[in-house]
């Protein structure tokens, strides 16, 4: 409910609306309360109880940063393993997610489905690098990443996202790195 965005930032989260609507049992709750609030879907306060999270300006700089710092080294140890070319095994993944991105963008009102092509794209690129620690810790930003484009989904162009993700890898294979910045 919080990634299609039915529960809109700050919204609270009680335990016992949330042991009704699911039907769980209180222990449920906390524990998937902790999940959320581990993964950055959520925040708790003291005294104020769990509330999904409201990413302020601060909060997407730095995720950006985050996620930026780790596909541009994504990018580089592809450049450094393939240089400009990758080869087809490196770039049919990428390839598949870009072909699902498309697909998607033509259902614009379907917007987790946009979402979620537009996260694949992104850990595509990631993936191909082959650094295990580098995917996991870039699978950990998934929520938070959804989070976010869900904020900007009012100023995004559904009509030309799969467009410029053809763009952009085109432009880290050409220039590497720096286009990712």
């Amino acid at each position: 409910r919080i990634l299609s965005g039915s529960l809109l930032p700050g919204s609270p989260l009680r335990e016992v609306e949330l042991e009704s609507h699911y039907g769980v049992s209180r222990h449920t709750v906390r524990s998937a309360l902790a999940e959320l609030v581990a993964e950055r879907l959520a925040a708790s306060r003291p005294y104020t109880g769990v509330s999904v999270v409201d990413l302020d300006i601060d909060g997407v700089v730095a995720l950006q940063d985050l996620r930026s710092a780790l596909e541009s080294e994504a990018v580089r140890l592809l450049r450094v393993r393939n240089g400009s070319r990758w080869p087809h095994r490196v770039l049919e993944p990428v390839s598949s997610a870009l072909d699902d991105l498309t697909a998607a963008c033509r259902r614009p009102d379907d917007w987790v489905a946009v979402e979620r092509a537009h996260s694949a794209v992104h850990r595509a690129i990631v993936d191909a690098a082959d650094s295990t620690r580098i995917s996991e810790t870039y699978r950990s930003l998934d929520g938070e990443l959804q989070v976010f484009l869900l904020h900007l989904r009012p100023r995004l162009d559904v009509e030309v996202l799969a467009a410029d993700h053809h763009d952009y890898v085109d432009e880290l294979r050409r220039i590497g790195p720096a286009a990712v910045r």
